[in-house]
């Protein structure tokens, strides 16, 4: 490859140890993408759709009120609204429904005629909601990505690479992605050639139609980049390719409800007329949108509609041809994320003001902690604040209209939560999800018990070391190794996600530099420059809740750091900046 061994050995842990491997790593193309038909069911899905389309029969397109749900139902309805006149979309009410497919859902598609649900993001364990779907002649597609309950739905098709008798290469799609081989595998039928033949001898005719096959698929994917960010899989194989095309969209022509959207987060479209019209516009930055733009400011936001009041709203932007309406759904929505952060804030500081309070509490292995307050739509991002606080499995739960309780759980990269919540099943009304997350609803009367199993489960099964959080390092390094050639390649590591990580270097022996003095910023970050004794460079860095080391930093005690490098876009400029993970003072 002609790389340094640090690049070769990042590389290496990626999985990537031939020079093929690192040409598809490095340059990912289209067809890299799976055969959809490979997809069990998938040949079974089509036909149902084309049987739909020629009858013109109804369909009605069903999806999750989380981001990836919501983008699938997006992708897939406006893709087949192109074809189809008879169609609709239906997000579940969180409140009043909950999670996945609703008895309430297939009502509404029974009163509205519907004879087709395609179901995205969830339905994989919706056994008895397709049971009840049949017998009003209603067929279900499922589009899922969850893991599986011993039986399958009763559905036409059943389409999830996480099915143990599902021969798809790669497993690890978004529910948007899953959304998205079904609409790849309608055109490539209808179109006459697959993405997967574009290594082999083709006629003029059939690479004509492969360009156009690239083409119309390429519009779909910033939605599936958007969920792939949000609901946080691997980046790793398909996804990555999806992701690197999805953003590659969203930087240069992205639709009007993301473009919207992301005015919130103070980023300005990125064609060549806007970047003329504000060249010094403060308010504003150019940048290329990478994957944690996309999480920090895109999905929060379309999150914020399903917590506070509607998905559908999520829909609607995302669906919206023009600028007008657009930019009215997206003021509505950043409006919900506000009123979220302050539930999120108020429920957060109530759950950890009881933890400290309750010694018995904190000494567990596991938080379980209900709220008859708490805002139903923020009980996960509280659960999650919790394990980021106090590094152990966390469950906040809230009431539901029907005397539920009802909420999420959140646990640490060493924990299998789902497994977890396997062993308490008989306490619960229904769980589903995936190591690391997961919704679950349990009768009041059956909490207390709950809480003694989970934490049972938990203690027997979790590693006695797994508490204590650890940042991983990549590689050991000195200054004089960032070199151009070095940040031009590692640049192209992205997109970066889950498995395929920023790389965090460790970098010892280093001082302050005292022409630019440490300081506090914001909310205890530190904020300071960092010279070494081996490179003239000094880089400027940024530690986030590090304010505790501004004292030994600012008398010029030696340190080592780990850090991830990234570019620092401000007023215009960019420049190389340590992101600091940790600070270890040297022994004097």
């Amino acid at each position: 490859m002609g790389v340094d061994k640090i690049l070769a050995t990042l590389l290496v842990e990626r999985g990537v140890t031939t020079f093929d491997e690192a040409k598809r790593f490095f340059r990912p193309g289209l067809d890299q993408l799976h055969d959809p038909f490979l997809m069990k069911d998938m040949d079974r899905a089509i036909a149902r759709i084309n049987e739909a389309i020629r009858k013109k029969e109804r369909m009605l397109i069903y999806g999750d009120y989380d981001v990836d749900g919501t983008s699938a139902v997006a992708l897939v309805y406006s893709y087949f609204h192109t074809l189809h006149y008879n169609i609709d979309f239906y997000i579940p009410d969180r409140d009043t429904e909950g999670y996945g497919i609703s008895f309430q859902g297939i009502d509404y598609a029974k009163t509205t005629g519907v004879k087709l649900i395609i179901a995205l993001d969830c339905g994989i364990k919706a056994v008895e909601q397709a049971e009840y779907a049949n017998q009003f002649g209603i067929d279900i597609i499922v589009g899922d990505h969850h893991l599986p309950g011993e039986v399958l739905p009763p559905c036409c098709a059943v389409l999830d690479p996480k099915r143990e008798d599902c021969p798809y290469p790669y497993k690890e799609l978004s529910g948007c992605g899953i959304g998205f081989k079904i609409v790849e595998a309608y055109m490539e039928q209808k179109i006459g050639v697959r993405l997967c033949d574009s290594a082999g001898e083709l006629t003029s005719i059939q690479k004509r139609n492969m360009e156009m096959l690239k083409i119309k698929l390429l519009r779909y994917l910033d939605l599936v980049a958007v969920s792939i960010a949000s609901d946080i899989v691997p980046m790793t194989g398909e996804n990555r390719v999806l992701a690197a095309f999805g953003l590659k969209v969203i930087n240069t022509c992205p639709r009007p409800g993301l473009e919207a959207i992301l005015t919130y987060g103070h980023i300005e479209a990125r064609t060549k007329e806007d970047r003329a019209a504000s060249p010094n516009n403060e308010s504003y930055f150019v940048k290329d949108l990478n994957i944690s733009d996309l999480v920090f400011l895109v999905g929060p936001r379309i999150n914020a509609a399903g917590r506070i009041h509607s998905a559908f709203d999520s829909v609607r932007l995302l669906l919206a041809e023009n600028r007008e309406m657009a930019t009215r759904l997206a003021e509505e929505i950043n409006n919900y994320n506000t009123e979220r952060k302050g539930l999120d804030a108020q429920a957060t500081e109530d759950a950890k003001r009881r933890l400290a309070s309750d010694p018995k509490l904190a000494a567990r292995h596991s938080i379980v902690l209900f709220g008859e307050e708490w805002h139903r739509g923020v009980v996960g991002i509280v659960a999650s604040r919790l394990v980021e606080t106090f590094y152990r499995p966390a469950i906040v739960l809230t009431r539901s209209t029907d005397d539920l309780y009802v909420g999420s759980a959140r646990s640490i990269k060493e924990f299998d939560v789902h497994a977890a919540l396997e062993e308490c099943s008989d306490l619960l009304e229904h769980f589903g999800g995936h190591k690391s997350a997961a919704g679950v609803s349990l009768r009041p009367e059956n909490f207390d018990r709950f809480v003694e199993r989970f934490e049972e489960v938990v203690s027997r099964t979790m590693p006695a070391d797994a508490t204590v959080p650890e940042v991983e390092i990549d590689a050991e390094v000195h200054f004089s190794d960032i070199t151009p050639k070095f940040l031009r390649i590692l640049k192209q590591f992205s997109p970066f996600g889950p498995d395929n990580a920023v790389p965090v270097f460790c970098t010892r022996h280093l001082e302050s530099n005292p022409l630019q003095p440490p300081r506090i910023v914001g909310s205890n970050h530190l904020k300071f420059s960092v010279l070494s004794s081996d490179s003239p460079n000094a880089y400027p860095a940024i530690g986030f809740q590090l304010g505790g080391y501004y004292g030994p930093i600012s008398h010029q005690q030696m340190f080592d750091v780990c850090y991830q490098l990234e570019e620092n876009f401000w007023r215009g400029k960019t420049e190389i900046q340590l992101n600091v993970k940790d600070i270890r003072l040297n022994k004097n």
